[in-house]
């Protein structure tokens, strides 16, 4: 049996919900209470960006004038919603903004409009990681250059804000440009500069910590045609934002010098755009590919194998016998099959209910797992009835494999909810004969033998008795 295909860990955020439901008293505090002293130090370090005149700081860089804004509460805002989840880095990131906005002066009606830039960028770093399989680690060299891909974008996305408060500050479109590129560019310098290497640093133990409290987590829905529509259109409005506002910023210069150094800044910035669209759509189709993998990996599983034990089903089992029975009267060799049921089953679903009949046949197949070799197959031929087919084995050694596993059967417990039980099986094996018409021949006597073990008093094996006697 081929095992199945690993599947990439689904994107999980920290539900503030289940934490408060299921959480213990401990990390409730430690969670939301350094939440909270989070969201104030965001606050107040965004009063301070006004208050110590951080934005839109000139720097000379290649002869070309550059505009950044430093805006500490950015770093920890996206690192909550990149370890925790959107809501967990929004609200602080709105709660921050507003403040800055209300002790600069702006209307409140505009204020709470502007406080929400940075969660619109968050929102388009969230979209981009629920839409693709792309690990948090950054430890790969896709996996970084998609993060600084969905940071350049989200940054456009946030730098909306500069609209807004140049509107509510009477600003004209000079002014505008530092404003504007301090935002986005300072955001995606600090973004790619600060937050990646500390997101490369606290994942591991993000994702460690995540693994080993499931029951706080919310999984997103990856793979979604929806999601991954919602990433390619928010990628491609942030370009065409990031020329339009740019090209138009620098029309309006009426220094030469500066609209050169500002075409200069966006010809470069455009190349970047460029390559990392390429790249993006390199990666769309890597995804497309491996989903449609995985997608006929799972097709093919589901036609071929039992979903409740995950043995072969009883088509598939006899197309594997038939090619199996023409190998076997090529070759000359000798091949058995064991047949075997659970003896008493119905009492067992009347007595524990259906479920725990479902469990111990889940149990039963992990006990024929155990004991095939690679060269074997299994199949859950019926309700209760499994089927095992041993190639290039004589009568005596499947002989001796059906009591293995019967006494293995009778050992083991079932457990389902808090009850615990024990199972019997009886068993029938018969080889392929030179005579056999076909493989059900074969079958037909497997079955014989069992029905004579079930005959004999259960909890046995029998032989085929045709063979028996030629044997002796």
């Amino acid at each position: 049996m081929s095992k199945p295909a690993v599947q990439p860990p689904p994107y999980r955020e920290l539900s503030p919900s289940r934490l408060w439901r299921h959480g213990g008293p401990l990390q409730k505090t430690f969670l939301f209470g350094g939440w909270l002293m989070l969201l104030v130090l965001c606050a107040w370090l965004g009063v301070g960006m006004v208050k110590w005149g951080w934005s839109g700081i000139p720097f000379e860089f290649g002869g070309v004038a550059v505009y950044l804004t430093v805006y500490p509460p950015l770093l920890i805002c996206l690192l909550l919603t990149l370890t925790l989840g959107w809501w967990w880095g929004a609200i602080p990131a709105y709660c921050a903004t507003l403040c800055l906005a209300l002790y600069a002066g702006m209307p409140l009606q505009w204020a709470m409009l502007f406080g929400l830039s940075n969660p619109l960028g968050f929102a388009v770093m969230v979209i981009g990681y629920r839409a693709t399989n792309m690990r948090r680690d950054l430890r790969g060299v896709t996996d970084l250059l998609f993060y600084v891909q969905q940071s350049f974008v989200a940054c456009v996305f946030s730098s909306s804000g500069a609209l807004i408060w140049s509107y509510t500050n009477d600003f004209d479109r000079t002014a505008l440009l530092p404003v504007w590129q301090g935002w986005w560019l300072g955001a995606f310098v600090q973004s790619v500069l600060l937050v990646g290497p500390l997101m490369a640093m606290l994942w591991p133990w993000v994702q460690r910590w995540q693994s080993a409290h499931p029951r706080l987590m919310r999984d997103g829905h990856i793979r979604s045609r929806k999601t991954l529509l919602g990433l390619l259109a928010s990628v491609t409005l942030g370009v065409l934002v990031y020329g339009y506002a740019t090209t138009g910023l620098a029309d309006s210069q009426v220094n030469l010098d500066a609209l050169r150094q500002t075409m200069w800044v966006f010809y470069w910035v455009f190349a970047v755009i460029v390559l990392f669209i390429a790249f993006f759509g390199y990666q769309l189709f890597l995804h497309w590919q491996k989903s449609q993998d995985a997608l006929l990996v799972e097709m093919e599983k589901l036609a071929t194998t039992d979903a409740l034990t995950g043995l072969l089903n009883r088509r598939e089992a006899d197309r594997r016998m038939a090619a199996e029975w023409q190998r076997t009267r090529r070759s000359g060799h000798s091949t058995a099959m064991v047949l075997l049921d659970i003896d008493h089953f119905k009492q067992v679903n009347d007595q524990y209910g259906h479920p725990a009949g479902d469990a111990a046949l889940r149990r039963l197949a992990g006990v024929i797992f155990s004991e095939m070799r690679t060269v074997d197959f299994a199949a859950r031929y019926g309700g209760e009835e499994f089927l095992i087919v041993l190639p290039d084995t004589s009568l005596r050694g499947a002989h001796a494999f059906a009591e293995r596993l019967r006494e293995e059967v009778a050992a083991s417990l079932v457990k389902h909810e808090e009850r615990s039980f024990q199972m019997q099986v009886s068993l029938g094996v018969a080889t392929v004969h030179e005579d056999d018409a076909s493989y059900e021949r074969w079958i037909s006597r497997a079955d014989r033998a069992l029905y004579r073990a079930k005959q004999g008093g259960r909890n046995r094996t029998e032989l085929d008795q045709p063979t028996v006697e030629k044997l002796a």
